[in-house]
């Protein structure tokens, strides 16, 4: 602990600003310098250090040992270094002597100057400070208090920093009023002008895997895994996920007895609705299980390389399969990685007509034509000749 009263100072500062006190100690040498220098304006090597002991600030003018003076400010000769520590003091030319220096007429001005350096650089290292700290916590889901609006963000109060929700990460099935209690995910921290500014969301995919983290021991030890989770926040979400035993079923970890798991999750999402699906490395067996609660007839892989599957379903189900307003299906696709198209059985079977009324009337056109080919080749047929009068009378006796 600290015996002058400026290192308690400094260490209160300090620890209130959640910085370490040497930075505080630089900062006010780096302003006792720079007020300095105001004063001086000599093109001196002036440095300032703060003695800890006696809690008094200390300046000294920095002159190097040279042979031949050229710059008296910054230099000495050999020869005055010598009458000033002795001829036995063992210093040589390229030694550097400090040279106290007054400050009893830096004056008011130069100790104002000396606060505005001391507070800004306080300032950027605090701010420095909070960019680090949650720059390595983005991802991590914090609660805080809503202090305020400004043009539909919402500043919410995280310990000793402002954070903001952004009118964008905020749900729309959700609203909020000054003083409430707010849970939301660190999104990414903006280094600006008036400091880092640590940005929330509440729609976030982030949100939703570290609830089911907090919710589900299952997922907190590794047991289960989530694989992908996609929403649109406030209507529906989907939650891919993996057991890594045999004996554990991971929807129903994640559903929990009678759903208590799942709808803990729901109420903090303002009713958002929640499909917990399992996931699988066959992309057939994944898109099936993703279109849930629809039941899948037959998914089959059109295109490969473009990750395109065509999904047949019931009639009954074609309308769950797509979800309201196209919502289920994209879903599917955003956590599966695959574009599907869904077709009903009354839709593939018209289909399937078409192509084949296609090819049979191709197949007739061929036909036709073959045929008109194939008399066009044929020769005509020769007119039989008349006997010859002349040789027919050759048999005269």
């Amino acid at each position: 602990m600290a015996t002058n009263p400026l290192m308690q100072t400094i260490e209160a500062l300090a620890k209130e600003k959640g910085i370490e006190p040497g930075v505080v100690i630089a900062a006010m040498e780096e302003a006792y310098l720079t007020a300095s220098r105001k004063h001086y304006k000599a093109g001196e090597d002036l440095r300032a250090r703060l003695n800890t002991d006696t809690g008094q600030m200390e300046l000294v003018a920095v002159k190097t040992i040279v042979a031949e003076v050229t710059n008296p400010a910054i230099e000495v000769s050999l020869e005055e270094a010598l009458g000033i520590y002795g001829s036995d003091s063992g210093v040589e030319v390229g030694d550097q002597i400090e040279f106290p220096q007054s400050t009893e007429k830096l004056g008011r001005i130069a100790a104002q100057t000396a606060k505005q350096v001391i507070f800004q650089k306080v300032r950027e290292a605090e701010r420095e400070n909070v960019f680090l700290e949650f720059d390595q916590r983005v991802g991590e889901v914090l609660t805080g208090l809503v202090k305020r609006f400004e043009q539909g963000d919402m500043i919410v109060e995280i310990g000793r920093i402002e954070a903001i929700l952004p009118r964008k990460e905020q749900s729309r099935a959700e609203s909020y009023n000054q003083g409430d209690r707010v849970r939301a995910v660190i999104r990414g921290v903006n280094k600006s002008a008036k400091g880092p500014q640590v940005v929330l969301s509440r729609t976030d995919a982030a949100l939703l895997i570290k609830l089911f983290e907090q919710e589900v021991p299952e997922i907190y030890d590794g047991t289960v895994m989530i694989r992908g989770a996609v929403r649109e926040a406030g209507d529906r979400a989907k939650v891919a996920v993996y057991s890594r035993e045999r004996d554990i079923d991971p929807v129903g970890a994640c559903v929990g007895m009678k759903g208590t798991r799942v709808q803990a999750i729901i109420r903090e999402l303002r009713g958002e609705k929640i499909d917990i699906v399992e996931w699988s490395d066959d992309p057939v067996q994944f898109v099936m299980n993703a279109l849930s609660p629809a039941k899948v007839q037959r998914v089959s892989i059109t295109d490969d390389e473009n990750k395109v599957m065509e999904v047949l379903v019931e009639d009954s189900q074609l309308s769950l399969a797509i979800g309201k307003k196209g919502q289920n299906v994209r879903l599917a696709a955003k956590l599966t990685g695959w574009k599907i198209d869904i077709k009903s059985e009354e839709e593939k079977r018209k289909e399937v007509e078409a192509e084949l009324g296609a090819l049979e009337a191709g197949a007739g056109d061929e036909a036709a034509a073959g045929d008109d080919t194939a008399a066009a080749d044929t020769p005509a047929a020769e007119p039989e000749t008349a006997p010859d009068a002349g040789t027919s009378g050759g048999n005269d006796q």
